[in-house]
């Protein structure tokens, strides 16, 4: 997972806009009535947990990219005997499957805290680009159940299976990150062919009876996954360069490059990789009925919702989306990673959810098994604020203006109801440290573009009675009286609900 895969940051930097209003051209809604009914319902959950783990968290380093031979940031090298000799940092990488035993692990513990926070969907990674395997697939020995990793004889080696009935244990959607490329696979990294990039090391037009084995291999394992652990809600696959033909993002990327725009962003190959997604997703729902698909960064009817990746858009989109966001740290587990404020979560959760959209929250278990105790600490701020104005972001879309100034707007849905959040000001939100901190609520506010009903009445979630209310030129102007800014109902952020606007 790399800045939504086939875009490299300095592409972001320079058309992040553009690619938004690429997006909106590509979607293509499901045709399938129990997946558009599945997706109206995963809209409604607003708030889920992601998690990266594999053998690599032992080396706190980022997932498989390291072994790409690309020159990346995120691909150096610096762990291992000799980083610089690339064979051996990747066959010692691989060996980590034979040190890896997270005997902590305990996922119940990990879903009470992901349900107490409001979190109510989990995407667990069972396989990323380095084909390590976190489920007990038998169609590879590079898994965590081999009888060469030393967690394989505890009763819960299969973690992907135990972590998706844990969660499923808190009424929690269970969701599978499955990576299409394999780098482990000698179908997909033959190793007759040294590796060049990201890509398949082969062209699979010129050898389609090994290409045809490697889309066996992957069907098989996905096939497990939708056979073999419970009820799936969500297949979020992974690598998006793996497709029938060039990605049409890549396809304008490397126009863009060939015009001169930007000469070197662009460093992995184009290769058409036909992974048969139209089959695979038949089959799949034949095991799991109305499952969403997310063939991430591919166009067209596989792409269930869209995953703008660490970072939120600008404005409502016009179309189911999820923003994956690091809570802390990195993608997996690095060495004491600095957590998200409250703050800063909270407001990031109420913008995204104002914009119609999700909210993936990322958290990488650590080599023995545990969460960092600061993944706990800030998931028990969330919960607590989301314990009084949940009202305010389950179940809700987005009404325009979806925000002004720092007011966040949600309207609930099928109802009148809308919700005015009010985000605390402070230095954090851009005042200059010569200004003062603005925290608390003022003695009244408004909210532009916004009129409430001549009948509507206004209160604040968590606090008893009504407020005081009038409509100006701008919009509704909310009066909070002293008695609820001397007893706030939660910090960081408060949630007016105005029960109609005009």
């Amino acid at each position: 997972m790399k800045k939504l895969i086939f875009i490299i940051p300095v592409l972001f930097v320079l058309i992040s806009q553009a690619q938004y209003e690429h997006e909106v051209t590509g979607y293509e809604w499901p045709e399938d009535e129990k997946v558009l009914q599945k997706l109206e319902e995963w809209q409604d959950l607003k708030f889920g947990l992601l998690m990266h783990w594999g053998s690599y968290s032992q080396w706190g380093i980022v997932e498989s990219w390291s072994i790409c031979p690309e020159d990346y940031g995120w691909c150096e090298r610096k762990k291992g005997s000799n980083p610089d000799d690339y064979f051996t940092y990747k066959k010692e990488y691989e060996n980590l499957k034979l040190s890896f035993n997270p005997v902590n692990f305990n996922p119940d513990k990990w879903a009470e805290a992901a349900s107490d926070a409001g979190m109510k969907y989990v995407v667990f990674t069972t396989k990323h680009h380095d084909g390590f395997c976190m489920f007990d697939s038998k169609y590879t020995d590079y898994k965590i159940t081999d009888e060469e990793s030393p967690f394989s004889t505890n009763p819960r080696a299969n973690v992907a299976k135990e972590i998706f009935d844990a969660f499923r244990a808190k009424d929690m959607w269970a969701g599978a990150y499955f990576s299409k490329p394999d780098w482990n696979h000698e179908n997909y990294w033959d190793p007759k062919f040294p590796p060049l990039d990201r890509n398949v090391n082969y062209d699979p037009e010129l050898y389609p009876e090994k290409w045809e084995k490697y889309v066996d291999f992957t069907h098989n394992q996905i096939m497990e996954l939708m056979t073999d652990y419970g009820d799936i809600d969500i297949l979020w696959l992974d690598g998006g360069w793996v497709a029938k033909k060039p990605a049409p993002m890549l396809e304008e990327a490397y126009a863009h490059k060939a015009e001169g725009v930007s000469s070197g962003f662009i460093k992995n190959r184009v290769v058409n990789q036909d992974i048969r997604m139209d089959e695979l997703a038949a089959k799949a729902r034949e095991k799991q009925p109305g499952l969403i698909v997310v063939d991430r960064a591919v166009r067209g009817p596989n792409q269930n919702y869209l995953t703008p990746e660490n970072r939120v858009p600008e404005t409502q989109l016009p179309y189911p989306w999820e923003s994956c966001i690091i809570a802390g740290g990195g993608w997996s587990w690095v060495p004491n990673p600095e957590f998200m404020t409250p703050k800063q979560a909270i407001h990031m959760l109420v913008d995204i959810v104002a914009k119609g959209g999700n909210l993936l929250y990322n958290i990488g278990p650590g080599p023995d098994g545990t969460w960092p105790q600061g993944a706990y600490e800030l998931l028990a701020a969330m919960g607590a604020w989301i314990k009084v104005n949940g009202e305010a972001i389950y179940s809700t879309r987005a009404i325009e203006p979806f925000k002004t100034d720092n007011i966040c707007l949600t309207q609930k849905k099928d109802t009148k109801e809308v919700y005015a959040i009010y985000l605390e000001q402070g230095q954090s939100e851009g005042l200059t440290s010569s200004e003062p901190l603005a925290n608390g609520l003022p003695e009244s506010f408004t909210v532009k573009g916004i009129f409430a009903a001549d009948n509507a009445k206004l209160s604040m979630l968590g606090a008893r009675g009504n407020l005081k209310w009038e409509n100006t030129g701008e919009g509704v102007k909310i009066f909070i009286p002293r008695k609820i800014r001397n007893n706030l109902p939660c910090d960081l952020a408060w949630a007016v609900k105005i029960s109609e606007v005009k």
